[in-house]
């Protein structure tokens, strides 16, 4: 099995089509096919459903995919390690990171890795906890900073921790809660309507387990995917929302009261990895970036 056929393998399978995949390798479309025909003959098994418009992956080619993954993404970590011997940080430095995630600016933690490490080349995936965690895992990303508690920590993933803070709840001015002025409990929130986040999202899971913790339902009838369209909601008054303390200085204009009685429940923010082992030298560079310059951190 050569490498090269793996890598065909996930760019087809990324982008369910030979043509487009053929197009970003820079091969002959007969050239990828024959790299693909070469690997299904090996494993003695389809990898794809080939149809007109789209190729899609058989069970054994979901079951490759995972581990060809992980595969090419270690030997770009080999060749990284050995420039990085040489003296030189080369490669990629691919990043996730959840919406306005607290303890890191990642705009300002890209400029001085950039800075510092002008030859790596950087992508960045926003995307919700739960994604960033598979993508880590899998080798698509070398790291991503995300909220604690959305995925058990595994061989394949650990958690760094980063920091911490409470919850708040964000009102209207007028909203009977900010009227009182007084800090509130998941109880005396009941029969409210809660503005709040896709459930993949950090933020999202960590006010779940708030009111899981407490034992109080409560439905999300107005949900988003971003923080700017949370805040307008709440702004107008067609709800509240329970959010990570940092979120309040976002919008002066609402109302933040203190959530009490929520034990040990937090929102944390960590950076996930892969196993020391397999951590890629650019994503050593960056966590003792954040380590040294507290001007990469903040809200």
């Amino acid at each position: 099995m050569e490498l090269r056929h793996l890598q065909h393998f996930v760019a087809v399978a990324e982008d369910q089509h030979f043509t487009r995949a053929a197009e970003r390798l820079m091969v002959s479309q007969s050239g990828l096919s024959a790299s693909i025909r070469a690997l299904e003959r090996e494993l003695q098994t389809p990898l794809f459903v080939r149809t007109t418009r789209r190729v899609t992956l058989t069970p054994a080619g979901r079951a490759l995919l995972g581990e060809a993954e992980r595969i090419l993404a270690q030997v770009r970590s080999a060749h990284e390690a050995v420039a990085a011997v040489q003296g030189v940080l080369r490669g990629m430095l691919a990043l996730g990171s959840e919406q306005c995630i607290a303890g890191v600016h990642v705009a300002g933690v890209l400029a001085a890795f950039r800075r510092q490490h002008p030859d790596v080349e950087i992508s960045l995936r926003q995307a919700g906890a739960g994604a960033l965690a598979e993508e880590v895992a899998a080798g698509r990303l070398d790291l991503a900073f995300a909220v604690r508690g959305t995925q058990e920590e595994t061989d394949q993933l650990r958690a760094v921790p980063l920091s911490s803070e409470s919850m708040t709840v964000l009102c209207h001015p007028s909203h009977r809660l900010a009227v009182a002025g007084a800090a509130v409990t998941p109880e005396d929130l009941g029969g409210e309507v809660f503005v709040d986040f896709h459930a993949d999202w950090g933020p999202r899971r960590t006010t779940d387990a708030v009111f899981a913790e407490a034992g109080v339902r409560r439905t999300v009838a107005l949900e988003v995917n971003d923080v700017h369209s949370l805040l307008d909601l709440v702004d107008e008054n067609l709800g509240v929302a329970v959010v990570p303390r940092h979120f309040r200085h976002k919008r002066e204009s609402l109302t933040a009261l203190p959530v009490k009685g929520t034990g040990e429940t937090v929102y944390e923010t960590v950076a996930l990895l892969p196993p020391s082992p397999a951590t890629s030298p650019a994503a050593r560079a960056l966590m003792a970036l954040l380590e040294t310059e507290p001007a990469t951190t903040g809200a």
